[in-house]
């Protein structure tokens, strides 16, 4: 099953967590000291909350999947999508192992998909070189600002 992922950028990490396990009723389950992670049942959510210097606000929205499967069922709606798709690939993000991938809706916000396949001792992330976010989508244009902003605030 599918779990819908929002992730929030916040200035004081621990007053933003106590606020969304009020909310929630839910406590994180993962604590770094840049990033929370409210893994929710009702609703199904990712919940993820860093500060890590990003304008404050919703970051960005994904869909996260539980298998490779999901994965590919939700990157083939992604290519039809007629929009530009960044292919990350096998990546370190945000104390994950994944694999991932991002697109803009017409609003211009940031949507990721991806599946997490393991834990990092280290947040990752890291510049994406030109050539691979050009060569990754479908006809060698850009991507808009929102998804690779939503790239560098969340993965690097």
């Amino acid at each position: 099953m599918k779990r819908l992922h929002v992730h929030v950028a916040a200035d004081d990490l621990v007053q933003a967590t106590r606020f969304c396990s009020t909310l929630f009723a839910a406590g994180p389950a993962v604590t770094k000291p840049d990033d929370a992670e409210l893994m929710l049942d009702d609703p199904r959510l990712n919940f993820a909350i860093s500060a890590r210097g990003a304008r404050p606000g919703v970051e960005h929205l994904a869909i996260q999947a539980d298998t490779d499967d999901e994965l590919r069922e939700v990157h083939a709606r992604l290519k039809s999508a007629d929009a530009p798709v960044l292919v990350e690939g096998a990546t370190t993000c945000c104390y994950a192992q994944s694999a991932k991938s991002w697109i803009n809706d017409p609003a211009g916000v940031a949507w990721e998909v991806f599946h997490t396949t393991g834990e990092s001792a280290v947040y990752g992330g890291g510049p994406v070189t030109e050539d691979a976010r050009l060569a990754s989508t479908p006809t060698g244009m850009a991507i808009p600002a929102p998804a690779a902003a939503a790239l560098r605030a969340c993965c690097g």
